[in-house]
């Protein structure tokens, strides 16, 4: 493992960088070991606060973990695609954020990758998902229910769904697509939507799940998608024209000023 003190990146990242590296290559193995604070500052020719930063990278990486005692030190850790999800989703949170991409260019990722789980789904899924999934239904009725709430009982139905695909590689990428996109997705079209036809669709997909008719839920979904995007765009449009309306009354406001 080498870094390069010339690099314009901090020393600390690129020491995190190296274990990473190490860590993925397999040159450093699940519960491995790392050498001491001493040794690796010895190794990397860096001071010791310099190490600890590091290690605190990678411990907020989940790449490591720390114990203490006489058989203490920062070891390998098994990391797990529960411990991997909340990271892909605040990346793929930012990055919708940060880049110029279309509503509905986020919608058909969105729904073609969830379409790709719904014949697995609908062969595979066990009763513990359709649970899930009633249960959000029932609570997306609830005539109180918040704005926010119905977003994260949403988030949650599409999850249940892409689980009962028993893949947990299509779980986790399939993460970003929907714990972060759906959310997004919600705060666009909240104001425009029915409650009670996004409720009816997540009926019908439920029915179809449960018949395992994969045909069904694949077009149920697809259903889904033409309504949010109906839906984007009708809330795009009122803003478009409300912009516009502003811009021709602004003149006329200051003349009879």
């Amino acid at each position: 493992m080498k870094i390069d003190p010339d690099n314009a990146a901090g020393l600390s990242a690129q020491i995190a960088g190296a274990i990473r590296d190490a860590i993925i290559s397999g040159a450093l193995i699940v519960d491995e070991r790392l050498p001491s604070e001493a040794e690796l500052a010895d190794q990397f020719n860096v001071s010791r606060p310099t190490i600890r930063e590091a290690l605190k990278r990678l411990a907020a990486q989940s790449l490591i973990r720390t114990q203490r005692g006489a058989f203490g030190g920062a070891f390998v850790r098994h990391l797990s695609y529960d411990d991997a999800r909340p990271q892909l989703v605040t990346t793929s949170t930012l990055l919708l954020s940060m880049n110029d991409v279309s509503f509905d260019t986020a919608c058909e990722a969105r729904f073609t990758l969830e379409r790709a789980c719904a014949p697995m789904s609908a062969a595979r899924r066990e009763a513990n998902q359709l649970e899930i999934m009633r249960a959000e239904i029932a609570q997306q009725g609830a005539v109180d229910l918040s704005d926010e709430a119905f977003c994260a009982s949403d988030v949650a139905f599409h999850r249940a769904l892409v689980d009962g695909a028993q893949n947990p590689v299509l779980s986790y990428q399939l993460a970003g697509a929907i714990e972060a996109m759906q959310p997004l997705m919600n705060m666009i079209t909240f104001t425009a939507r029915s409650r009670a036809e996004i409720i009816a669709i997540h009926t019908d997909i439920l029915v179809a799940l449960e018949n395992r008719d994969a045909t069904a839920t694949t077009e149920h979904l697809h259903r889904l998608e033409v309504y949010t995007k109906q839906l984007a765009h009708v809330v795009m449009d009122a803003k478009r024209a409300k912009r516009e309306s502003g811009a021709v009354s602004k003149p006329d406001t200051e003349v009879a000023h």
